[in-house]
């Protein structure tokens, strides 16, 4: 692991905490697919997701669905934004960098 940080929010949903901890780490592309296939079975419902990217692509996985695709497919990344919206995750957290 590289970094363990612990971050107050002030837009968290009424089913996050207010307080988050946040794991910053890196992988292997070749294992990028992996991780989001282990992602996608852990994270639970409502209101949560991760993302990851290397230098060409964005990976942005929620419970039982990933979206993958190329830095700068903005169709893409508003399909992605729009499936948060539809699990109540807030406007604000869908700012993931691209």
């Amino acid at each position: 692991m590289h970094k363990l940080t612990r971050q107050a929010v002030s837009n968290a949903s009424p089913d996050q905490p207010a307080v988050w901890t946040l794991l910053e780490f890196e992988v292997d592309d070749d294992h990028a697919v992996a991780l989001a296939e282990a992602l996608q079975q852990a994270l639970e419902q409502p209101g949560w997701y991760a993302d990851f990217h290397n230098d060409h692509e964005i990976f942005v996985v929620f419970p039982a669905r990933t979206f993958r695709y190329p830095r700068g497919d903005q169709p893409t990344r508003a399909k992605a934004q729009s499936h948060g919206r539809s699990l109540a995750i807030p406007e604000p957290q869908l700012d993931w960098t691209d």
